[in-house]
């Protein structure tokens, strides 16, 4: 999963950046206890190799992004939100969310329950935000929540408090979730791009926890992206191998700290407060702290970057993007 540092330094999946995942943040909604917040951004306006921005269309009309969702604990998706993107002759894009649950949730493809339907694709400023029962739903161009000092983890961790992210946009899709549609209790979440541009459904990416693929060299990254969190712990010697490199581990210290990294997901318990890595992660949290003291084995803890101020403190909750692209449709 290319989250930022690791995804701009090596590139895209399928050398597309609108199949490209960034962040996952799953908190409860403030003042509702009955309901969530969960928030998938893909698609980051600027890359660093190749270097430059991206291009201005949302998201790929001929991909599926999908949030998964384990409710048993056993890596294995239970329940799936599915969005799909269409355009019109000018460009502009529409989205259709749909729910899956049991064999079909573990799968892959663009069926399921119709939730939304035609939901326009913000481009400007103002969030074009569409509900449906005790769903609310938005997608567009935001203001990229992620924060942190790219220049200097490329660098050799030398870092400066330059925030790379401060000017950036993402793509974010936000859902506003009736907790009893996502299970009970403690559950976990990952987020994964299909890309049917070939005909048949790939994988192209995946991932819930931040920065996972800075460990995962040639064939090894596309192994995993293509994978599935049930199958993480054949990954473990290759991330172990990488923080005995990093951290200065030991062979067993290394195997540990990867068993902290895999499977990749981020748990989340709607029921109690949000605080990454232990349950969900909100805009403001510092997930890169987190992974920067086990990559180093706690030599390097902070980048010396805060989070951003220009967050909303209602729905879509992530802040308006800081470039205005054309081609956007707005409902009747």
């Amino acid at each position: 999963m290319s989250h930022h540092y690791s995804g701009l330094d090596y590139g895209f999946p399928h050398r597309d950046a609108r199949l490209d995942l960034t962040d996952l943040y799953a908190f409860p909604k403030p003042g509702d206890i009955g309901k969530s917040i969960l928030i998938m951004n893909v698609h980051p306006s600027a890359g660093v190799n190749p270097a430059g921005p991206t291009t201005d269309e949302p998201f790929a009309t001929e991909a599926v992004y999908e949030l998964k969702i384990d409710s048993d604990g056993d890596a294995v998706a239970d329940i799936a939100y599915r969005v799909r993107f269409t355009s019109d002759n000018s460009g502009a894009q529409t989205a259709t969310l749909r729910r899956v649950e049991g064999g079909q949730a573990a799968g892959t493809g663009d069926g399921g329950q119709t939730i939304i339907e035609g939901a326009p694709v913000s481009t400007a400023r103002e969030a074009h935000v569409t509900a449906a029962g005790d769903y609310r739903f938005f997608a567009g161009w935001r203001s990229d929540p992620f924060f942190f000092d790219t220049m200097g983890a490329l660098n050799n961790l030398q870092f400066t408090g330059d925030d790379f992210f401060a000017d950036k946009d993402v793509c974010s899709i936000v859902l506003e979730v009736p907790n009893s549609a996502l299970g009970f209790g403690k559950m976990g979440l990952w987020q994964c791009t299909v890309d049917g541009a070939g005909g048949n459904w790939v994988q192209a990416d995946r991932g819930a926890l931040a920065s996972q693929s800075v460990f995962l060299p040639g064939d090894e990254k596309a192994a995993y992206q293509a994978g599935q969190p049930a199958d993480d712990a054949r990954f473990i010697h290759v991330f172990a191998h990488s923080l005995e490199h990093t951290g200065g581990y030991t062979p067993d210290q290394a195997k540990r700290a990867a068993g902290i990294l895999l499977p990749d997901i981020l748990p989340f318990d709607p029921s109690k407060p949000a605080c990454y890595p232990a349950n969900g992660r909100t805009l403001t949290d510092d997930a890169i702290d987190v992974f920067l003291s086990i990559l180093t084995n706690g030599k390097v803890t902070r980048d010396n970057v805060g989070p951003h101020t220009d967050l909303l403190t209602s729905f879509p909750y992530v802040g308006s993007p800081h470039k205005i692209r054309s081609a956007e449709r707005v409902a009747a």
